[in-house]
């Protein structure tokens, strides 16, 4: 039995079932979402016997840090190598073929971020996006998300702000590995667990409708971004093809309807791309669409460079999409992402190691 990824009531039980006291699931739930610790023979909290038929009956699985990327902002992009393993749910038995996924860490004054990923590829096929060419390979386990969390901040303890964020924004699509997704969001979330303030997580979608209603319902959960990129649905049938699914309309339904806080903003996305979307007649489009949808903001992202068609947007482009949004009455920020030279920003998730570029490691 894997632990890595099993909430606090599944440790308890599995204690009570091993001949003990209830409370030493909660021990052994802290020790790894707390103290991360990941070998149970140290974790001194708990009986020697206790340990012993934890070693006979249970794993706890990490991913193995295949390569860490060093970025000149002080980023830091992990590759990691994820085993074989069973899918939680239905299909818990079938086997997953061995995949690889990427998490980044970025320091900043006063926080750190963690970027992770839901899916090893997606199946979503953003046409400017870098994973889309991976294909969807499988869904992660609630253990394999979680400990894209748990490394990095071992790793940097030492350096550690009092604040983190973690954004599910990685590789893959989180609203189609939802219920894995929301186990791990759970434990993060958990006051006992790794204890995140709710906003202090985000997760982005592209617009999967059904996952967004089903999110809706949950009693904790992330702040919710949405990756629109594109100001008609003309255009992001051709940038989104799941847009052909759910189109606007019924995606800023979804939006218009979703639950927030007092002081909670529903977070849209906008990937810029050079000569594509990024005209003052896309940016007013865009203020259109924001209208009766309630507290909003819109993050600009210039495209990051890569393997593929398209072109970063000129400094006048981006100014002035910022400038009409800002005129309409819109919370607008232009996000510049961290990672770029190491290939860790927004778009840049895929596998990099085997194409061969040559990049500043870590060791």
């Amino acid at each position: 039995m894997e632990l890595l990824g099993r909430s606090r009531e599944e440790l308890r039980a599995l204690c009570v079932a091993l001949g003990e006291p209830a409370y030493r699931g909660d021990q052994l739930y802290r020790a790894l979402y707390v103290d991360r610790t990941f070998d149970l023979a140290q974790v001194s909290t708990l009986p020697a016997a206790l340990r012993a038929k934890l070693a006979k009956e249970t794993t706890v699985t990490t991913p193995v840090v295949r390569q860490r990327y060093a970025s000149s902002d002080g980023s830091v992009r992990y590759l990691l190598a994820l085993g074989e393993t069973a899918e939680a749910g239905p299909e818990k038995k079938k086997a997953q073929r061995p995949a690889s996924v990427e998490a980044v860490f970025m320091p900043s004054e006063n926080r750190q971020t963690i970027c992770v990923s839901t899916q090893a590829g997606c199946a979503v096929d953003c046409q400017f996006c870098m994973t889309a060419q991976l294909g969807l390979i499988r869904n992660l386990t609630p253990g394999e998300i979680l400990a894209q969390v748990l490394l990095p901040l071992e790793e940097h303890k030492r350096t550690l702000t009092p604040q983190t964020n973690v954004v599910l924004m990685g590789q893959g699509e989180p609203l189609l590995n939802f219920d894995n997704v929301m186990a791990a969001v759970r434990t993060l979330l958990d006051p006992a667990g790794v204890g995140l303030a709710p906003k202090h997580v985000t997760l982005s979608t592209s617009g999967i409708v059904p996952g967004i209603e089903k999110l809706a319902k949950e009693k904790v959960r992330p702040k919710l971004a949405i990756s629109l990129n594109a100001s008609s649905d003309a255009q992001r049938d051709v940038l989104m093809p799941i847009n052909k699914k759910y189109p606007l309309e019924k995606l800023l339904a979804a939006c218009r309807d979703f639950p927030r806080g007092s002081r909670e903003y529903l977070t849209f996305e906008y990937v810029l791309l050079g000569g594509v979307n990024d005209t003052a007649k896309d940016a007013r489009r865009v203020a259109r669409l924001m209208a009766g949808l309630g507290r909003v903001k819109v993050n600009l992202i210039p495209w990051n460079p890569g393997s593929l068609p398209y072109q970063e947007p000129g400094e006048k482009s981006i100014e002035r999409f910022h400038k009409i949004l800002l005129e309409k009455g819109i919370p607008v920020f232009t996000r510049y992402s961290r990672g770029r030279d190491v290939m860790a920003a927004c778009g840049q998730l895929a596998l990099t190691e085997a194409s061969g570029n040559p990049l500043p490691v870590l060791s």
